[in-house]
């Protein structure tokens, strides 16, 4: 007589991943939502700061359990910020050139008011970022990225929680204040260092700016 095949459902359930409270899981799923949708968590939003306090109080839980979904994280406590950073290459943000020619503004605009003028908080409008956009990156030929465009690109730095963003009308008057998670997004240490990759740019036919990909992580 041959024996039955062994019964799936008498197989004993596994232990749970993590032995955590119901209240602990929410959390922690909570948190790992947010990275994975907006890169980072900004403890100084008013609806983020017990996530935050929840995150840096059980920090090794976190740690361990975006490891696994290919995230390093970052306990920022000076910007109250948890920062996610990609370890696999599925992981990073590609970006079209015009996009990372914003961001690229963005970073310098920011660098200049914290680090030249001494402020603790980097504002500009659009017209601010045409300009620098026009006077800093973009080759002379080059027109100013479209409305539209633009609008589309400022709208995904803010969902990567790297910018405030606030429209106006015209757009031209819609605020911006640009956040410290740039600096681990567009992470140079110096102004050598965006001068050099802003060179790359400069040189780049004019007619490229729409069509070429960028890899940035975020």
């Amino acid at each position: 007589m041959t024996e039955a095949a062994p019964n799936l459902n008498d197989t004993p359930a596994p232990e749970p991943l993590l032995r955590l409270q119901e209240q602990d899981r929410a959390r922690l799923a909570e948190a790992l939502q947010e990275l994975l949708a907006h890169g980072s968590l900004l403890g100084l939003e008013s609806g983020q700061s017990a996530l935050y306090n929840w995150c840096r109080q059980n920090f090794e839980w976190l740690r361990e359990t975006a490891a696994l979904a290919g995230l390093d994280v970052a306990l920022l406590h000076d910007e109250r910020m948890v920062q996610a950073i990609p370890r696999v290459g599925s992981m990073v943000l590609h970006l079209r050139q015009d996009a990372t020619l914003v961001w690229l503004a963005l970073w310098y605009a920011a660098d200049v008011r914290w680090r030249d003028e001494g402020e603790t908080q980097a504002f500009l409008t659009v017209t601010e970022l045409n300009a620098l956009l026009k006077d800093q990156l973009l080759p002379d030929a080059v027109g100013q990225i479209a409305r539209g465009r633009l609008r589309e690109i400022l709208r995904q730095a803010a969902r990567f929680n790297l910018i405030r963003f606030q429209p106006a009308e015209p757009f031209e008057d819609s605020g911006i204040e640009v956040l410290p998670a740039i600096r681990r997004v567009v992470p140079f240490r110096e102004l050598a260092e965006w001068n050099e990759s802003a060179g790359a740019f400069k040189k780049n036919d004019a007619t490229a700016i729409s069509n070429t990909d960028e890899e940035v992580e975020a």
